[in-house]
């Protein structure tokens, strides 16, 4: 623990409020909050914890806090600084998967539609529902019952929607406003649960239509009960009322939770998502903040009511959902909250060995690799490789691995100027200066360790520009190839020499894949390059072939090959003038031409 935070910690107030743990880089790592600030952030430095927990610890040299006057403003203040900062060690909720939704159009002629997308634009929504086959026949089933308009765009003459009863054709016709509100509030009413009153009513009209001897109108009612029955009755009822709500559990087992998330819709479980996460502090706040963050996420609505463990501050959560939060006592209700409690727990057992093995891999394995070298662990390893076609067309290329993972946005591509061409040695003193010139320009985050791909000389290099150049002091290593192009030894060290490392360990593991990753990246962006210029010198070289003629010819053809066999004829009809198709045929036809 430095001085910085042992100052800090000692003058913490014992109020609510959030704080925000730095790394070296000044990067807000860690968003937290706290009803007692000096009691939850001095148990970080304080406590014994696991290895996932001390991680993180070993990341912080600095922290800031931001008093509250209540525990509710701490939470919305702790989802706003998470959602500003995006902080690595805190719950990355992204919404890998989305559900169909019926919507309702918010225009003069509404239309009934399925979609993915949530948006704010005043038109109603209706679900989740469990997969897009469910959502899509029960838009078919309203399109039989209610004639709402189905075109895009107003066509000037009725469709065969018109015809078919399934539309009041309003592209033609005036229709009152009042027609089509009674109609929406009938849809709503359905898709509420209320498709029960519906069917019986279609009853009604049915029986209705056999009195009066109208036998096909009646066999039309019967069979819009049979679709009702056939897309609204399929799933199992879990509770006895139609209410919708989303039901709550939760596990937690070796410093990560599972939070299972049951979509109840007209008192029919029809969904349910699974989140598995490493936490930090309490169980209860790191549920907290999931449940907040989960409703920031557009797809997911909230309903009238959600359901949560009894363990859990309903107030709280009441006070800043807006929403009716219950903690069920008995009953169905309370089975349905054990059951998804029960699947957490399940879910969380079955992954964790996964989620284990994953974390060895990636983050245990840059603490491996520190180990080795004798240095902190390499969380931001940035690698760089040369590459040239026989001298020609010569690149370089960074990558970056942030905890063990590559991090591809942040994958840079280099030309290398004249200079440096046929140097390697140049090249790499080129591309190692403009990285860091630009990282110390721009302030951006430094990396743990530099990793070059090559040998002794390479590193000397890059060492003389980072210390010598710009005064910088960060571990440079570099990586030896046998004679099969495998990865072969780590070198370290002034002078350099080889790192003593089993080549199972999951830290070698990890360096054959930078190395492969900055090879293939390099390998790729030269072979663009020399497509490039081959093209360019192929046809650059023909008189009256500019760039927008060679723009035009490629987009004609397709290829350099197909232009090449191409006669004058075909040329022209590329709209190319006569005299220049003629010079491009002579072009690539001089042997042929001087035989005859």
């Amino acid at each position: 623990m430095n001085e910085t935070i042992q100052n800090k910690l000692a003058v913490l107030p014992d109020d609510p409020g959030c704080y925000l743990m730095k790394d070296r880089q000044g990067t807000i790592i860690y968003v937290g909050k706290a009803k007692v600030l000096k009691n939850r952030v001095r148990s970080y430095f304080n406590s014994s914890h696991d290895g996932k927990t001390q991680r993180l610890v070993s990341e912080i040299v600095d922290f800031e806090y931001i008093v509250t006057s209540s525990d509710l403003e701490a939470l919305i203040l702790e989802l706003n600084l998470i959602k500003l900062h995006d902080p690595k060690y805190n719950i990355m909720l992204k919404d890998d998967k989305t559900y169909p939704y019926i919507k309702i159009t918010n225009e003069k002629y509404p239309r009934i539609l399925t979609t993915r997308k949530v948006k704010k634009d005043k038109a109603k929504y209706f679900g989740p529902y469990p997969n897009a086959f469910a959502a899509n026949e029960t838009r078919k089933l309203l399109d039989r019952l209610y004639p709402l308009r189905k075109c895009l765009r107003l066509p000037d003459r009725v469709c065969l929607y018109y015809h078919l009863g399934q539309c009041l054709a309003p592209c033609v016709k005036e229709i009152e406003p009042k027609v089509y509100s009674e109609m929406i509030e009938e849809i709503t009413k359905f898709l509420n649960g209320g498709f029960e009153d519906v069917k019986l009513d279609i009853e009604k009209k049915m029986l209705e239509a056999a009195e009066n001897l109208e036998f096909e109108r009646a066999k039309e009612f019967r069979d819009q009960i049979t679709h009702i029955e056939t897309v609204m009755q399929k799933q199992k009822m879990v509770t006895g009322d139609l209410s919708n709500r989303d039901v709550f559990g939760y596990a937690v087992e070796k410093g990560w939770m599972c939070v299972q998330v049951f979509f109840v819709r007209q008192g029919k479980l029809i969904e349910r998502d699974v989140s598995i996460f490493p936490i930090y502090r309490d169980s209860e706040e790191e549920f907290l903040t999931f449940v907040g963050r989960f409703y920031d996420i557009p797809e997911h609505i909230k309903p009238k009511e959600i359901f949560i463990p009894s363990q859990i501050d309903k107030t709280l959560l009441e006070k800043y959902l807006d929403v009716n939060v219950i903690i069920p006592k008995r009953g169905s209700k309370k089975e349905l909250v054990d059951l998804a409690m029960k699947n957490a727990q399940i879910g969380i057992r079955e992954k964790f060995q996964l989620i284990e093995r994953q974390e060895e891999r990636t983050v245990g394995a840059c603490e491996e690799l520190g180990d080795a070298m004798d240095i902190a662990a390499p969380l931001r390893i940035e690698a760089f490789d040369n590459s040239h076609m026989h001298g020609t067309d010569a690149v370089s290329a960074m990558v970056v691995f942030i905890d063990g993972k590559p991090a591809k946005k942040e994958y840079r591509k280099y030309k290398l100027r004249e200079t440096a061409k046929h140097d390697d040695y140049g090249a790499m003193q080129e591309v190692i200066r403009r990285r860091y010139t630009r990282v110390l320009k721009d302030d951006l985050p430094l990396p743990d360790l530099i990793i070059i791909d090559g040998g002794k000389g390479q590193m000397e290099v890059a060492r003389e520009v980072i210390e010598d150049e710009l005064g910088l002091f960060i571990p440079i290593a570099g990586l030896a190839k046998d004679e099969k192009h495998n990865t072969s030894q780590l070198l370290y060290g002034e002078p350099p020499v080889p790192v003593e490392m089993k080549r199972t360990s999951d830290g070698f593991y990890l360096l054959q894949r930078i190395q492969d990753e900055v090879h293939r990246f390099a390998i790729t962006f030269l072979r663009q390059q020399h497509q490039t210029h081959a093209i360019q010198s192929v046809l650059d070289e023909i008189e009256g072939v500019g760039p927008k003629r060679k723009q035009q010819l490629l987009k004609h053809f397709g290829s350099i090959k197909k232009i090449k066999q191409s006669s004058v004829e075909e040329l022209m009809e590329a709209q190319i003038p006569s005299a220049t198709a003629k010079a491009i045929y002579n072009h690539f036809h001089k042997d042929t031409l001087s035989m005859e």
